[in-house]
């Protein structure tokens, strides 16, 4: 993996960050292709959101959800000592997981950054801790070979150079909703510079807060496309994905979900035309993003295992989250849920890693991965015998995965009807192999 061992001087950054990048039709290049490639084959990926809020213990939003002064809140930082905090744990639990890659929240909402930023002393380094988050990951991520995704927000409920949204209205800041675009924009610009030159390879940068601004009289500028541009130019492979619920603007490299596989709109928050970029679809395994200590109602293992598979169906990832908690560590409850996905994929990985969405679903009893000649139908309902789709090629052979034994099969007039034994009450997913 290469290395970014030599370090931007402050007034280095600050110039990059400072030049903008003319704006013009976006060509992705060899580089960003093959990590969109390997991007799409990993589709698993760990989401996880931690910043101050974690000491609250009320989940990412409740700065703003309980109308706290930005003021007050930033006191917490005086308090902030993750002494449990492994990065090395982390990252052996969620390479063991299954997963391919993590997607950390460099910096949320709250507008505290968790590495050593020069473009604010609103970070990690000046709390008791005092020591950068980021680097930790990175340095793990890149020696146990998991890429490093990070999460950047676009809003801030702190700063008063923010043009003030929809969001964060009783934080206690002063400025308007014109703010200072001009500073505000050419902060974000330094930070993201800092972690791009200083951290290795980095392999998506994650945006949030787009919709901040959706209710505007006037569609707000937030120049993106000069912002996608210096990314690009920083590190060419890095992909830019951008959670603003929209089809993909411009620049970015693949298309955001959250809470819904492609073409879902449970949430809503999605209901959007699915692109032609890879895709990843993100989820809690509880109810929060943020740690939020009465929340304890995670997801079964079964549940987890059937979201990726149904994710996979539609030819995305599935980024699950995890919110560590305050100390540092990650709690008991997710580490169970990483361990058993972490066996299921073990056993039933070449299902799932470098496939695409296969042609059969029967909603979501039944979803379909495809990789070249072999489509791996994915029976996830109880009580089934028998599966039943339409194709015009050839069907060779039928078996059940990880079984030599050929499964009985029919194809008349362009249908195929699979029989197999029935599947239990308890059905994770039955597989059945189609050559």
């Amino acid at each position: 993996m290469r290395s970014y061992a030599r370090t931007l001087t402050a007034a280095a950054i600050a110039l990059a960050a400072a030049i903008p990048a003319t704006a013009q039709t976006y060509v992705p290049t060899p580089e960003n292709l093959a990590a969109r490639q390997k991007f799409a084959d990993s589709k698993f990926g760990i989401f996880l959101h931690w910043g101050l809020y974690a000491m609250f213990a009320q989940g990412e939003w409740y700065m703003t959800n309980e109308n706290i002064n930005c003021h007050e809140y930033a006191k917490s930082a005086a308090a902030f000592y993750p002494h449990n905090f492994d990065a090395a744990a982390w990252i052996a639990a969620i390479k063991a997981s299954g997963a391919r890659y993590i997607t950390f929240t460099s910096r949320h909402h709250e507008g505290f950054s968790m590495w050593d930023s020069q473009a604010s002393d609103y970070n990690i380094m000046h709390t008791p801790y005092g020591r950068d988050i980021v680097r930790q990951l990175a340095d793990e991520c890149h020696k146990q070979g998991i890429g490093l995704h990070l999460y950047y927000s676009h809003l801030d409920w702190t700063r008063e150079d923010y043009p003030r949204g929809r969001t964060g209205l009783g934080t206690g800041r002063t400025g308007d909703k014109q703010g200072d675009w001009k500073s505000y924009y050419n902060f974000m610009n330094r930070q993201l510079t800092e972690l791009l030159t200083g951290y290795g390879d980095i392999g998506a940068i994650w945006f949030d807060g787009w919709w901040d601004h959706d209710e505007d009289s006037i569609p707000f500028n937030w120049e993106l496309e000069e912002q996608y541009a210096l990314i690009h130019r920083l590190q060419p492979a890095c992909l830019v994905g951008n959670n603003h619920h929209q089809t993909p603007f411009p620049g970015e490299d693949i298309q955001i979900f959250e809470r819904d596989v492609p073409g879902e709109n449970k949430a809503g928050f999605s209901g959007q035309d699915i692109s032609h970029l890879p895709l990843e679809t993100c989820q809690t395994m509880n109810g929060m993003w943020g740690y939020k200590i009465k929340d304890q109602n995670y997801k079964s293992v079964r549940t987890l295992v059937q979201l990726l598979v149904r994710t996979a169906g539609k030819g995305a990832n599935l980024l699950l989250n995890i919110g560590p908690q305050p100390d540092g560590s990650l709690p008991a409850a997710a580490l169970e849920r990483l361990s058993g996905m972490g066996s299921w994929l073990a056993t039933n990985g070449e299902s799932i890693y470098g496939t695409t969405g296969g042609e059969v679903t029967e909603g979501e009893a039944v979803v379909s991965t495809r990789k070249g000649e072999l489509l791996y139908l994915h029976v996830l309902a109880p009580g089934r015998d028998s599966v039943r789709f339409e194709t015009q090629q050839k069907v060779k052979r039928v078996s059940a995965f990880g079984s030599t034994t050929p499964l009985p099969f029919t194809q008349k007039r362009g249908t195929v009807e699979i029989s197999f034994p029935c599947t239990p009450q308890d059905n994770t997913d039955y597989i059945i192999v189609v050559e």
